[in-house]
């Protein structure tokens, strides 16, 4: 099936099998991956459990079907409950953002207390092995199977496979940029491949960006029974009012679809999101961002304490980095540059230096070749970088050296790129909520592209997280700057 010249290598969610029922693959392949990410969690739970069960009670093998035996069975029983409860098997979440991790974190913890509970009703001693020991060893092993299981969902669907078929319902220009998001990031999943609008035509005619419109709004459930579409986006139109989006709910009904309304606040997403139901209409109540309290001190602990421990592990590697500096070109091994951080206050990053002495002066005589995006100056291929420069650059190793400054405090892990104080001067007032927060040694820039990144999209990232940061996506983007690193795309 054609979309946008993306080609599938699965039938059409809208094909017709010859008996005239409708053939969906798409549901197929969810109910494959839920049972394989089931069968994971079931297998790693039961090998922890074993292991640990036999290691500790061969040591005590006269009372190992008294006391090893029916801990071992009721510990796996009671974590594979809780991922149960908590619904961390819903097809919704698996593959999909924080969220799923955030269900399984929230299944070992209640195992957890519940296990704690119930070793102290019944006076147990060898409880705390299986608090400390079996539960921290289950979620490692499950995470990172998880996580595996993800990549590979991921990998299939950059090649055009495992997507869920979406009916998108709303204006041309917001439909257009739904259809533009899903294809820059096929990983989420989504596959817009017919489109709904007021008076049924689009911005092309019949189609919006390659995507054929297939009718008017008033028919979205009538195509979405028809056709078989897994997802309903409802995009901002003025035709949608409440009662027509109820009576869209209704209708829509009986069907395997999952209707997803967009709200008009497009890029608030995250923990500040609530629906609550007042006098029995639905609202949608944001909650003000966090810049203090108890999850910000939370925070910086983890920062200098995350610090602290990477500067000692990165220690002999930051040594041979220097010397490597020294040796290749004239010059000291730091590189120190005046930068914004929080409130606007200036403060002095630390890097590796890879650059020639007197770079900053030589800028002026290449300004005219500058490739980077709105105020930023960046050259691909820029004459003052040094060769040694040129790998730490790409392998982001030159910033290094800003963890002192996430130590001292003027910087964190995660967080807004640090500006130059001439980047800060041209600052309006939307971009300067940038310095609400700590700038970080990496963030979301870091992780969709960096340098290749445009300035739009660049300043969007950052305001992104300084709306809707928390814990959670603070780990999550830690944990995926390596595997960005790793890569060196977008960095030089």
């Amino acid at each position: 099936m054609r979309q946008g010249g993306l080609v599938s290598s699965f039938p059409s969610a809208r094909g017709r099998l010859e008996n005239g029922a409708i053939s969906r693959p798409a549901i197929e392949w969810e109910q494959r991956y839920r049972r394989t990410v089931i069968i994971s969690d079931t297998v790693a739970t039961a090998v922890v459990v074993a292991a640990i069960g036999n290691f500790f009670g061969a040591r005590d093998a006269a009372n190992w079907h008294e006391k090893w035996g029916i801990l071992a069975f009721g510990s796996e029983l009671l974590v594979l409950g809780a991922l149960a409860v908590s619904r961390s098997w819903a097809p919704a979440v698996l593959g999909q953002g924080a969220e799923e991790f955030r269900r399984l974190g929230r299944a070992l913890f209640t195992a957890t207390v519940v296990l704690a509970l119930g070793g102290i009703a019944l006076t147990s001693r060898n409880i705390k092995l299986w608090i400390f020991v079996a539960i921290p060893a289950i979620a490692l092993v499950t995470m990172t199977a998880r996580y595996l299981l993800r990549l590979w969902l991921h990998k299939q669907r950059k090649e055009g496979r495992c997507l869920r078929p979406v009916l998108a319902a709303g204006s041309p220009a917001t439909v257009g940029d739904l259809i533009t998001r899903t294809r820059k990031f096929p990983h989420l999943g989504w596959r817009v491949d017919a489109v709904c609008t007021t008076d049924g035509v689009g911005l092309d005619g019949d189609e919006i960006d390659g995507v054929p419109v297939v009718g008017q709004l008033t028919d979205v459930a009538k195509h979405v029974h028809h056709d078989g579409y897994r997802v309903v986006a409802v995009t901002p139109d003025p035709h949608w009012s409440p009662d027509r989006l109820q009576r869209l709910a209704w209708n829509l009904e009986g069907s395997d679809a999952e209707m997803i309304v967009a709200p008009v606040l497009m890029e608030v997403a995250g923990p500040r999101l609530h629906v609550d139901a007042v006098l029995g209409i639905p609202l949608l109540r944001v909650s003000m961002p966090t810049f203090t309290g108890g999850r910000r001190a939370v925070k910086g602990v983890v920062d200098r304490m995350g610090a602290a421990i990477l500067l000692v592990l990165f220690s002999p590697l930051m040594l041979l980095v220097g010397l490597l500096v020294l040796a290749d070109s004239r010059g000291g091994a730091f590189y120190r540059q005046r930068r914004v951080g929080k409130d606007g206050r200036e403060f002095t990053i630390l890097k590796f230096r890879t650059m020639v002495v007197g770079a900053d002066r030589a800028r002026a005589q290449l300004a005219d070749r500058n490739e980077g995006a709105g105020p930023l100056f960046k050259l691909r291929r820029d004459p003052r970088v040094t060769r040694v420069g040129t790998v730490l650059r790409r392998y982001s190793l030159d910033e290094l050296p800003q963890l002192f400054n996430v130590l001292t405090g003027s910087m964190s892990l995660v967080g807004p790129r640090p500006p130059l104080p001439e980047e800060c001067a041209a600052y309006g007032p939307d971009i300067r909520r940038r310095l609400l927060v700590k700038p970080g040694l990496t963030g979301l820039w870091q992780i969709s592209g960096r340098s290749d990144l445009s300035w739009e999209e660049a300043v969007r990232l950052d305001l992104r997280y300084v709306e809707d940061w928390s814990l959670a996506l603070d780990t999550v983007i830690l944990w995926k700057t390596l595997r960005a690193v790793l890569h060196g795309q977008g960095a030089y």
